[in-house]
């Protein structure tokens, strides 16, 4: 399950989707940023600085009293976590023995002062772990979190940390038209022909592709066929203009690609360049919540962009589900701040009880849940 699982699934914590670590008591040896690096721990031994061996993860000094270290992560997407993995590589005899793993969901970005006076539930509860290997942990389903913390006990030396889930998208911050194809708003790949070299869950990652490894790619065809990958948008929606980016692509990009969705043909067979940010004007509104995107014969592509309005019911959905996924304290806030008595906001955040968390809300609430736009088909 465990590759399956992660390309299903994306790093949360990761810093492709802009996390970071804003907390951690101690990083002697090794700085704590490096617990979200996207590339695989690496090793260079006899490679020494001024406090000792160089190790690329985050390490921090030997404790001479009981006690505990601690680092957090704020995640780059709130989302519901599903898998996490505490890697030691290459930590041997520096490694920490017993780890634990807590989140918490907050509104806005909290300082690490205030994240200490919230409430932390238990993702993972204090477990032995094994040096120099990746320690996996399934995670029971929960709420949506925005944030968590390793704790290592006593100290020692973590490569990296992943934290594999679903994004739940915060729909107060979803403008009118979205990138339906964004990863941090909810799409995910759902096949492809061939990923030889990259994963085609990079193409869905925010910003620009840095090398070519950022990008998806496969290997040489040797035969008629063509290379495909699919993909399940964050909802349904009136597509406006795709984007095809073949960036750092140069000797292999596709000599053409072609978009369909699942009520029609988005983009017909259409020449690309190499190391070329392509983007396409889509007339008719065509409403889609799967697409298909074809390349032909084979090769890379940067990232899939595919611009466009949720429908009215996809709205209310992505509404809803932010909505239950909250934990209880956070929603009955944001219910009372949307302009709910507080006792009716608690009734809510307590019952959960689907779509009756949106029904009759104020005009006040709807807008900020970006539910009363008369734009949306």
């Amino acid at each position: 399950m465990n590759q399956g699982s992660e390309r299903e699934w994306p790093d949360l914590a990761g810093r492709a989707l802009g996390g970071s670590v804003i907390y951690a008591n101690d990083e002697l040896f090794a700085e704590r940023e490096n617990l979200i690096k996207p590339e695989e721990p690496a090793f260079r031994p006899h490679t020494f600085g001024h406090k000792g061996q160089i190790m690329d993860g985050w390490e921090t000094r030997r404790r001479r009293e009981p006690g505990s270290d601690s680092a957090i992560v704020r995640l780059g997407c709130g989302g519901v976590v599903r898998r996490i993995v505490v890697d030691t590589s290459y930590f041997t005899g520096n490694y920490p023995p017993e780890v634990s793993v807590e989140a918490c969901g907050a509104e806005g970005y909290p300082s690490p002062a205030e994240l200490a006076a919230a409430p932390w539930t238990t993702l993972v509860p204090r477990s032995a772990v094994a040096g120099d290997a990746r320690n996996e942990f399934e995670v029971a389903s929960g709420p949506r979190v925005t944030h968590v913390r390793l704790t290592i006990f006593p100290d020692g030396g973590v490569a990296r940390l992943r934290v594999y889930g679903e994004p739940v998208p915060d729909p107060r911050l979803l403008p009118a038209s979205i990138d339906l194809a964004a990863l941090e708003n909810g799409a995910v790949v759902t096949g492809c022909s061939n990923m030889f070299y990259s994963s085609p869950a990079n193409l869905l990652l925010p910003g620009q592709a840095r090398v070519m490894g950022d990008g998806w790619e496969t290997s040489r065809r040797r035969d008629q066929a063509n290379d495909w990958v699919a993909v399940r948008l964050a909802c349904a929606g009136s597509v406006e203009v795709v984007e095809l980016d073949t960036a750092h692509f140069v000797g292999n990009a596709p000599g053409w690609a072609a978009l369909r969705g699942d009520g029609g043909e988005l983009l017909p067979r259409t020449a690309l360049q190499p190391d070329t940010r392509h983007r396409f004007a889509v007339s008719g509104g065509a409403v889609t919540g799967e697409v298909r995107l074809d390349i032909y014969p084979d090769g890379g592509m940067a990232r899939l962009r595919v611009f466009g309005r949720p429908t009215a019911a996809a709205r209310t959905a992505l509404a809803e589900r932010f909505l239950r996924q909250l934990p209880e304290p956070q929603l009955a806030a944001l219910l009372r701040s949307a302009g709910l008595p507080a006792a009716e906001a608690a009734r809510r955040a307590e019952a959960r009880a689907g779509l009756a968390c949106l029904d009759g809300l104020p005009p006040s609430a709807r807008e900020l849940f970006r539910l009363q736009l008369s734009t949306y088909r």
